[in-house]
């Protein structure tokens, strides 16, 4: 069974970018399509952008689109999400986790604030 442990989160301010990482272990990182999601403080949790297993595909949910980029690195079991130009409203725990299935994982907290 595949983990997760995110990292990179912080608080920056708007405008501002932050590179988020996803380690995973116990499984076969590269057979796998990751979903990037995200949580505000009392909100559902949102699906930010998914890349699959050998990275030939991606997609962006709308608010993202343009301002985020999802990659991995399957030799280094690693996904990231590159968030640039960052808005107050993209505040929230971010989570990697298998397309598809709900966050497991602690999650990265993004603050963006002035």
């Amino acid at each position: 069974e595949v983990q997760f442990v995110e990292s990179g989160g912080g608080l920056v301010q708007p405008g501002g970018s932050l590179r988020l990482s996803c380690a995973a272990s116990g499984g076969i990182f590269s057979n796998v399509h990751i979903d990037w999601v995200r949580q505000a403080p009392g909100k559902e949790v949102e699906w930010v952008a998914t890349i699959t297993s050998d990275s030939t595909g991606r997609a962006y949910q709308d608010s993202v689109r343009g301002r985020c980029i999802v990659s991995r690195d399957n030799a280094k079991n690693t996904a990231y999400l590159q968030l640039n130009d960052l808005k107050t409203e993209d505040s929230a725990v971010y989570h990697c986790t298998i397309l598809g299935d709900p966050p497991q994982s602690q999650g990265t907290q993004v603050t963006v604030h002035s």
